[in-house]
């Protein structure tokens, strides 16, 4: 894997770089965003994996993490942030980020996280990479459905445009079984893969920023069951 860590605090990078290294990951480090951000778009394919420090100077997280994806849709962002406010997780995650880890971390912990998406990114790429002329798809209703290779999505024969990976990887979970309510805890561990200890946000931000998507073409199809979680119902699509 060849990560980008942009962090203004060198202790964290040094600390980390040996936690890289012991992984065999090549990393490279940034401690300004535009710095950072100039590394990226340098050879924009290069980078497998970004960490990125919320705050930083001449440019913050928010800000290079919106730049890139101007340039890359895919690749996998995890934004750091010693706040603790959940406003600013969603911004970050609205943004572009994949995930946020907040500061003091356990270095294990972020090892984790990033092994996780990257196993993630790896799956759609291969999915990508496969792509045929197969226009048959994996989830088809009367009103919805979805194709996991083209990675495309479509209420009334309209497609949900702009959708992440992650954005994706949450519907597709939720739409191959219409109808069941599936708590927060389930839906981290289905589709980022890993547990959450108990933060469960992030889900919230992925589903309101897919609900607005889809919402753009058509009637909701993601309904909230109160004190449980989420489910996937098109059952009352007119």
């Amino acid at each position: 894997m060849k990560l980008l860590m942009i962090e203004d605090n060198e202790s964290v990078s040094e600390m980390m770089q040996m936690f890289f290294l012991n992984e065999g990951w090549d990393a490279t480090f940034k401690f300004d965003g535009r710095e950072g951000l100039d590394a990226f778009l340098a050879s924009p394919k290069e980078w497998d994996m970004i960490t990125l420090d919320l705050n930083l100077p001449s440019l913050d997280g928010m800000m290079v993490a919106r730049e890139i994806r101007k340039v890359s849709k895919t690749v996998p962002i995890i934004m750091l942030t010693a706040r603790d406010s959940e406003s600013d997780q969603v911004i970050g995650l609205e943004m572009g980020a994949d995930d946020y880890v907040t500061k003091p971390f356990s270095p294990i912990t972020l090892i984790a996280r990033i092994k996780a998406l990257y196993r993630r990114s790896e799956i759609i790429e291969a999915s990508v990479a496969d792509k045929t002329d197969d226009l048959s798809f994996d989830i088809e209703t009367q009103h919805f459905k979805m194709n996991t290779k083209t990675r495309e999505a479509y209420l009334d024969e309209e497609r949900i445009e702009g959708l992440t990976p992650k954005e994706f990887d949450l519907l597709y979970t939720l739409a191959k079984k219409p109808r069941q309510v599936f708590s927060r805890e389930q839906l981290l561990e289905l589709v980022w893969d890993y547990q959450y200890f108990g933060d469960e946000r992030t889900v919230d931000a992925h589903i309101k920023k897919l609900r607005q998507k889809i919402e753009k073409v058509g009637p909701q199809v993601i309904q909230t069951v109160w004190g449980v979680g989420y489910k996937f119902d098109d059952s009352g699509v007119a």
